[in-house]
């Protein structure tokens, strides 16, 4: 079968031929029907050699839906040509945060060497999937899997942050999205469908900031080092109750933070590097700082139920697997708008 792989440390992801792999116990092999492209696929490409934890060659894509094509001995409760979705952060099962479907959270992943497809594990930009467990899957339904499948990230990952922060998103309260990209342009949609709150994008080119404001977005700022005055300026001195950093590179960590309100939530989600200072006199008093990761199972199914009521849509463009290197290309040069997503099969 083809599959996308990074192949060596520094290399462009290449479109080779690899196995076809067959399940064994409690697996289930889906036949990829899209998969999501993530800047956090670029992250691990740009890793030096010991940074990595796992080998290569990699299969990439952490994002993955298909149809069933082969049930392995003991599995129950899906049969073959089901839509599925795939729950990306895969964990031990059986810790105190597995327990509880927070696998994102998993204490023993790393001790046990378990991997997410795609960050560790062969991912779903391949004609087929091996998922380790059934209990990695979610039905998709009537859901089109091309849209729905950034969901098991884009979608999951700023519905995680934003559920934590709703107790204070009241109404009068204000929201700031830092990055309105993949992840961003969602939780402008979850903001506006979840919460009364006014919400402030920022981005650093207009064409970004007007898809902002294509989904929902009341306030759009470009994102640069006069962007928290202005969001002073926008809420009356207050700052915000909660801002998401979709980026998280060193600036725009440190605008998070300034951005923020007297017992205001920031959550730092993107990984790009940065960190937010906090102490007595630097953030408003009282400001918490959170690095959330992912979501949990359960906050899966509730996201592709958000999705079943029209509340969230992903703007998407796609890519034939052949096209993938290319896709990632776009990715890295800003030229995606919303979400790249590869069509194995199609």
């Amino acid at each position: 079968m083809k599959a996308l792989q990074y192949r060596s440390v520094g290399a462009h992801p290449e479109v080779v031929t690899v196995p076809r792999p067959a399940p064994g116990p409690g697996q289930v092999l889906l036949k990829v029907t899209a998969a999501g492209v993530c800047h956090s696929d670029i992250a691990v490409m740009g890793m030096p050699t010991e940074a990595l934890t796992f080998p290569l060659p990699l299969t990439l894509g952490h994002e993955g839906a298909g149809t069933v094509a082969a049930l392995g001995d003991g599995v129950t409760g899906f049969a073959l040509g089901d839509s599925v979705a795939v729950y990306g952060p895969w964990g031990c099962g059986s810790c105190l945060m597995c327990a509880q479907g927070k696998e994102n959270y998993c204490t023993r992943a790393a001790e046990l060497g378990i991997r997410p497809p795609g960050l560790g594990a062969p991912g779903a930009i391949a004609e087929y999937l091996l998922v380790d467990d059934a209990r990695h899957l979610v039905p998709l339904g009537d859901l089109d899997p091309v849209t729905a499948v950034p969901l098991t990230d884009a979608g999951l990952t700023p519905y995680h942050a934003v559920k934590t922060s709703l107790p204070k998103l009241t109404p009068g309260s204000t929201a700031v999205v830092i990055g309105t990209g993949g992840l961003g342009h969602v939780a402008i949609q979850l903001l506006r469908a979840l919460t009364p709150a006014r919400v402030i994008a920022l981005d650093v080119t207009e064409e970004k900031l007007a898809l902002a404001r294509e989904v929902g977005a009341h306030e759009a700022v470009l994102s640069d080092e006069k962007a928290a005055a202005k969001v002073r300026e926008l809420t009356g001195g207050l700052g915000a109750q909660a801002v998401f950093d979709f980026v998280g590179a060193p600036p725009t960590a440190t605008t998070a933070a300034a951005c923020a309100a007297v017992e205001g939530d920031v959550a730092i989600v993107g990984i790009g590097g940065g960190a937010a200072s906090v102490g007595f006199g630097t953030t408003a008093y009282d400001v918490a700082v959170r690095a959330p990761y992912w979501g949990s199972r359960a906050e899966l199914v509730e996201v592709l139920d958000l999705a079943r009521a029209g509340a969230i849509d992903v703007h998407v463009e796609t890519y034939t697997l052949d096209e993938a290197p290319t896709a990632y290309e776009n990715l890295h040069a800003g030229r995606v708008h919303g979400r790249a997503v590869i069509l194995p099969n199609g």
